[in-house]
């Protein structure tokens, strides 16, 4: 099987092609007329069973995948055919609701501060910003599809807010971590930054996709404000009382 196979099945699904991580080591794929799942570990901290097409036929695909991906991978997909499928399989229970924006045209904001990438060297203050702003994010220096990260600096030198490009393939750009110091809201810098990262993803992928909570208003009117536009998500695990 090949990324392109996967493509084909799904109707060119950019959030199938994006789980897929170019079939990289350790992930799995499944397919049938009607239906696509896609296993990949350690795939934004978690372990994600990516799925896609119409109910019936994923709640049959997903009765092989399931079992051969194992009771770590969670499924996740669009919001309504997760909470279906969870309605219907035994094992499983609707856990989160959040978005998949994306974009795929470059994106104009107003340019503060002077947005770059970042060396190696300079990661441990990304670690640092990230722990006192931003401690659940999935991005963290040094993790698994982590591949740098931008950031803007103040006149003072210190870090003012920072992105990273995270489980990129080759035509889905992915930005995560986006964080900024909180003496320094309100001041557009993480539109700056967003946009920094987001154009120069563009610049070799036809697509660039985040994940977003519901709850993170300022981060939604941040990323809507840049022309992503949103896509409703599911996610599922394994009962934790299912014996």
């Amino acid at each position: 099987m090949t990324p392109e196979d996967l493509a084909a099945a799904s109707g060119g699904d950019p959030f199938i092609r994006w789980a897929a991580q170019g079939l990289r080591a350790g992930v799995r794929a499944w397919i049938r007329p009607g239906a696509v799942a896609v296993a990949c570990p350690d795939l934004s901290r978690r372990d994600r069973l990516a799925v896609w097409g119409s109910t019936p036929e994923v709640i049959a695909l997903l009765r092989d995948a399931l079992p051969e991906a194992g009771p770590s991978f969670r499924p996740i997909g669009d919001e309504r055919l997760i909470a279906e499928v969870a309605d219907a399989v035994e094992p499983l229970e609707l856990v989160g609701r959040f978005a998949w924006m994306d974009v795929t045209a470059p994106v104009t904001e107003t340019k503060l501060g002077e947005p770059h990438w970042l060396d190696r060297s300079e990661e441990g203050e990304v670690a640092a910003l990230l722990d006192d702003e931003f401690p659940k994010s999935f991005a963290r220096p040094g993790g698994t599809g982590v591949r740098r990260w931008a950031g803007i600096r103040g006149e003072d030198g210190w870090l003012l807010a920072v992105a990273a490009d995270a489980w990129s393939v080759r035509e889905i750009g992915f930005l995560a971590g986006v964080a900024t110091r909180s003496d320094a809201r309100g001041r557009g810098l993480a539109g700056s930054v967003c946009a920094f990262v987001t154009n120069e993803l563009l610049a070799s992928a036809g697509r660039v996709a985040l994940f977003a909570d519901y709850d993170n208003l300022a981060a939604l009117a941040t990323y809507g404000r840049l022309g992503f536009g949103l896509r409703r998500l599911g996610a599922a695990r394994r009962r934790l009382d299912f014996g």
